[in-house]
């Protein structure tokens, strides 16, 4: 069953017009229409709010052509600010999801985050692009990873010295950033950067 037809199915079961759903969902019925004639698919904001509406799993509406026959992808979370002001890792929650395949991944748990600003343009990084991040609270010297500064999250090349953590960015209009024990900031490495989608 392909998605439109489950889409339809469920707003069946629901006793709602294609009208009705469009309202929910603040699109033109026109675009239900397309949806359930399998001509479009919604986007995954509108698929979080189809899952929740109807109280089924986001993966209900991923056929297996999405999925692979072995289902070889996941739907990973786009978290949006992250903070650390209390000293305990804050994500916040968009509801918005991605479609990853598994080869991408290796062990242990990833998320997207949404990159900002130019200061790492140098590493291919642009405004909007997709960050795959694998949570770990390390990285190696030089490896670009999502560090926290109690209430911003930024992404940077990270260096260790005996006593300081330097974010060096890709772009020559940023200089680093080198943060010591005494200036009682609460720093936190919470991801290395494994993958960047671009944003076209």
């Amino acid at each position: 069953m392909k998605v439109g037809d489950k889409i339809k199915e469920l707003r069946k079961q629901h006793r709602m017009t294609q009208a009705d759903l469009a309202k929910k969902l603040n699109v033109a019925p026109t675009a239900v229409s397309a949806w359930e004639g399998n001509h479009n698919r919604p986007l995954m904001d509108k698929i979080t709010i189809l899952a929740d509406l109807f109280k089924v799993p986001i993966t209900y509406f991923f056929d297996v052509e999405d999925l692979g026959e072995t289902g070889e992808s996941v739907l990973l979370p786009i978290y949006g600010n992250i903070s650390c002001g209390t000293g305990t890792v804050v994500y916040e929650q968009t509801g918005v999801y991605e479609t990853t395949p598994k080869d991408w991944l290796n062990g242990g748990e990833y998320f997207y985050l949404r990159a900002k600003g130019d200061s790492m343009i140098g590493a291919r990084i642009q405004e909007d692009d997709l960050l795959l991040i694998r949570k770990q609270e390390d990285v190696e010297n030089g490896e670009i990873a999502a560090v926290v500064i109690e209430e911003e999250a930024l992404l940077k090349r990270v260096y260790k010295t005996d006593n300081s953590i330097i974010l060096q960015s890709e772009n020559p209009k940023y200089a680093p950033i080198i943060y010591n024990p005494e200036q009682n900031k609460l720093i936190r490495i919470v991801g290395k950067l494994k993958k960047v989608v671009l944003n076209f």
